[in-house]
């Protein structure tokens, strides 16, 4: 099967074929190239969906990661990104194994063409050659068999007629003889010409046409051939990254199969537990004996006095177990006091813990600096070891404040883990920390009170419970009686009452109890009109009015 014997005559229908050749090939370089161009698109849209997603730094997002599930979520998105990578590689790797490789290609399969089709075109303009100079020997041949009959019938005239002199016949007769000769050579040439039309013509179509045509068929065929290979190259830069994308998809899977809800349920226990006991029983008021009748704090909602029908309470603040607390509003206070125990140590334990991260950069930079200063000292030409002495005595006071920071914050965090003994009231009073302080050995346990709706505060003062400044509660503390005596207690201990709200009491004295423990480790005591407050309920035994409450005794 040979182009050159099978399309000897084709020659311009294999010019544009050929021509349809390239035009595919040039239609899939194309092809490819838009398909690079989706996936780099396509990779720099999942860059920046995850991108999009990645929690931001130094926020309450970057806090949620600590979850099972968030970090799951967190993996997925920095798979995604590699993901996204193995699609750049996919649009490299066509890039400069298709596109690149098909364009010099085509090019090169161009100038090899034009140069096939020129020597046909060449090999065609010869043989067209030839056949006009093989016309042209014809036309004098047949020209001058012609003249020479001519001649010769002139001849043969003249030499019939008897009035002709015989100058004119021998004149005839020479000029036969010179056209007939002339009819020869002009046969001889034409002879000649024509074996030589029928050699050129015979090299034409069966040697030079055929090796012509067949150079065109096997540029064609490494045409096919190239753009099979280029096909299969498409499809192996795709499988190439398989095993890389199939990795990307198991840690997608390894992550979700990570998440724990069991350790995420623990992780919301640790974040916002506060350490509290939940508040006790709410008392029966026995509203048939008014003057015996407990005053708790769930009756604060409700009508007191003399037969008051309206509740002084209305509003926001009706049927709150803690009338008395106020949530802080605005920033809290240095050492966290206005978070819950549980949530102050963690908060503690983390400022600790930045502190010390600063004063090892400050102090990895005072080495730093230390090393200079010595290369100058012994290379003065290097740098002036004075120049650094400023910096290094700056760096020296930030570590020294650091480090008080740190010895102050670890003061406060060793109090609420029980390390350290409670801090002088000016201290306290510094802070805004409000708590009990145990001076005996037993062993106490001062808690602040917190709202059943998670506020919580340092302040429990008689002076907040009776004289609340414009706050919310303004309206609800007006014209408010005395509380009412429910029992006696006796202190076990003595107990110096030095924070707000607190009253000391000696071991052994008798005092009133004016309100039980809610459950928040704090009974409410009076000893005189004017001197009431709070102490720890593990430091007196207390006898309630069995009229009012029954006999109960804390111990």
């Amino acid at each position: 099967m040979s182009w050159g014997t099978e399309l000897w005559d084709q020659f311009d229908n294999l010019e544009k074929h050929t021509q349809w050749g390239i035009d595919v090939l040039e239609k899939y370089i194309k092809f490819v190239k838009e398909r690079t161009e989706i996936e780099l698109s396509y990779a720099k849209q999942l860059r920046n969906l995850s991108k999009k997603y990645q929690p931001k730094k130094n926020s309450k997002e970057e806090e949620e990661y600590r979850y099972t599930s968030t970090r799951a979520f967190l993996a997925t998105l920095n798979e995604m990104n590699d993901y996204a990578g193995q699609h750049e590689v996919i649009s490299e790797n066509m890039t400069s194994l298709i596109t690149g490789e098909l364009t010099r290609y085509v090019q090169e399969l161009k100038q090899e063409r034009k140069s096939h089709f020129h020597d046909g075109r060449k090999a065609q303009q010869h043989i067209e050659t030839c056949w006009k100079q093989l016309e042209a020997s014809k036309r004098r041949f047949e020209r001058d068999c012609k003249e020479a009959d001519r001649a010769q019938q002139y001849f043969e005239k003249m030499d019939a007629d008897i009035n002709v002199t015989k100058a004119d016949v021998e004149k005839a007769r020479q000029q036969a003889q010179l056209r007939h000769q002339m009819a020869e050579d002009s046969k001889a040439e034409y002879s000649s010409t024509l074996q030589k039309f029928n050699s050129e013509q015979h090299d034409h179509y069966y040697t030079h046409i055929p090796n012509i045509f067949q150079k065109i068929q096997e540029m064609e065929e490494r045409r096919i051939v190239r753009i099979g290979e280029s096909m299969k190259t498409f499809a192996e830069v795709d499988r190439q990254v398989i095993p890389i994308i199939g990795k990307c998809l198991d840690e997608i899977t390894k992550a979700a199969e990570s998440i724990d809800h069991k350790n995420d349920s623990q992780l919301v226990i640790e974040a916002f537990k506060s350490g509290f006991e939940p508040p006790g029983d709410i008392d029966f008021e026995d509203f048939t004996q008014p003057m015996k009748r407990t005053v708790s704090e769930s009756s604060l909602s409700n009508s007191r006095g003399d037969g008051k029908s309206e509740p002084k309470f209305g509003g926001k603040s009706k049927g709150k177990l803690w009338p008395f607390i106020k949530k802080n509003k605005g920033a809290g206070p240095e050492d966290f006091s206005n978070l819950p125990p549980e949530q102050r140590r963690k908060k503690l334990q983390q400022k600790v813990d930045e502190l010390n991260k600063d004063i090892q950069k400050e102090m990895d930079q005072r080495d730093a600096l230390t090393k200079m200063k010595d290369v100058y000292i012994k290379n003065p030409q290097m740098g002036d070891p004075a120049s650094v002495d400023h910096r290094l005595a700056e760096l020296g006071q930030n570590i020294e404040k650091l480090r008080i920071e740190v010895q102050k914050f670890e003061g406060w965090l060793a109090e609420v883990e029980g390390r350290l003994p409670m801090r002088t009231e000016q201290a306290r009073r510094q802070s805004g920390l409000y708590e009990a302080q145990n001076s005996s050995a037993v062993n106490s346990c001062a808690q602040d009170r917190e709202s059943p709706d998670g506020s919580y505060t340092e302040e429990q003062s008689q002076e907040t419970e009776m004289k609340v400044p414009a706050t919310d509660f303004d309206d609800e503390f007006d014209d408010e009686e005395p509380l009412p005596t429910i029992g006696t207690c006796k202190a076990l201990y003595t107990f110096e009452g030095q924070n707000e709200g607190t009253i000391s009491v000696a071991e052994g004295e008798m005092l009133y109890v004016i309100e039980e423990d809610k459950g928040d480790g704090w009974t409410r005591i009076r000893r005189n009109e004017d001197e009431e407050g709070y102490v720890p309920t593990s430091y007196v035994e207390v006898y309630l009015d069995k009229n009012a409450k029954g006999a109960m005794t804390y111990i």
